[in-house]
């Protein structure tokens, strides 16, 4: 008796390990770069391993890149949805648009480098409704505080020089955000806004007629593509040079304060494990950054003959040197 029991328990137990895995086919579309030099999509794929993911096994990815081409996203949103995906995660403005106008139905997961419910994206944080949710990297008092840095760096500081993509609209958005947190600072904005990379040449020219006491630059794809010849102006009129992310500080900027996009992208994995588990987008509450990294770049400041105060030095989360 015992030994059937045995047989039966092992015949069941051999059923389950034949019983196939669910394997979950997410959909990525980046702006730029590869699988294999985006940072954000590693760090995705991290939180999801720590979530019990595993590449292959219960979870594949199929990743796409515009190649600094956003008109090709629409083409690779209709591609991924024909392949069957079962969600779509979009890291950038072009990709939420261009899944938002192809599908209501498969959910997407966002990190959103804007007000999403400002843009109609969402139709609150708490509650963003259709198929749609996930992480921005806006804040309402984060424009304040970078200038805020930049004040306290710099206690003279008057005019700081703002450059950003004007052909964009959610890059006007946080334009305006900008502009308003400066005059309680007593600080004068000078709007250099571009369309193309052609224009970086008169904004400069314009710079060096009147020059700002720093410079902020708003990255998005047409900044970043163009961003050492802003680090290089900096450099040669020895006017500090601020971003918005890290990276732009490891490419030679001054400083740099907002969230850190490998978190963000970390926590975009909790979405991506609670709706393959069963949540809908729609009850899932888009999440504001509440951790933010201030970096500053010793050798920039060297470059351009400026002494950081040891008490600016010591808030930062981390110094390149």
């Amino acid at each position: 008796m015992i030994s059937i029991l045995h047989r039966l328990m092992a015949a069941a137990s051999l059923a389950d390990a034949q019983q196939p895995v669910k394997v979950a086919k997410i959909g990525y579309v980046a702006t730029t770069g590869t699988a294999t030099n985006d940072g954000s999509f590693a760090a995705l794929r991290e939180g999801l391993r720590d979530l019990g993911y595993n590449d292959g096994r219960n979870i594949v990815f199929d990743y796409r890149s515009a190649g600094g081409k956003p008109e090709r996203i629409p083409a690779f949103i209709a591609e991924l949805l024909q392949l069957k995906t079962d969600l779509l995660f979009c890291p950038n403005l072009p990709c939420i648009n261009a899944a938002m106008d192809a599908t209501k139905t498969i959910p997407i997961v966002m990190v959103s480098n804007v007000d999403p419910v400002q843009l109609g994206i969402v139709k609150s944080f708490a509650r963003p409704g259709g198929n749609i949710t996930g992480l921005t990297l806006q804040s309402l008092e984060l424009s304040g505080k970078r200038l805020e840095l930049l004040k306290e760096l710099f206690p003279k500081l008057k005019r700081v020089g703002l450059v950003w993509n004007l052909g964009d609209h959610s890059m006007n958005l946080i334009t305006d955000q900008i502009q308003a947190a400066a005059p309680p600072l007593g600080v004068t904005l000078q709007p250099f806004g571009v369309r193309e990379p052609e224009d970086f040449g008169g904004i400069f020219e314009k710079m060096s007629q009147n020059p700002p006491d720093a410079v902020f630059s708003i990255a998005d794809r047409l900044i970043t593509s163009q961003r050492n010849q802003i680090l290089d102006f900096g450099v040669k009129s020895k006017i500090p040079t601020m971003f918005d992310a890290a990276p732009a500080v490891e490419a030679g900027a001054l400083m740099a304060y907002g969230p850190s996009r490998a978190d963000v992208a970390r926590r975009a994995a909790f979405y991506v494990d609670k709706i393959l588990k069963g949540a809908k987008p729609a009850d899932l509450p888009v999440e504001q950054p509440t951790k933010f990294e201030f970096v500053i770049n010793l050798k920039d400041a060297n470059q351009i003959g400026l002494t950081i105060p040891q008490t600016v030095l010591m808030r930062a989360d981390r110094v390149i040197k």
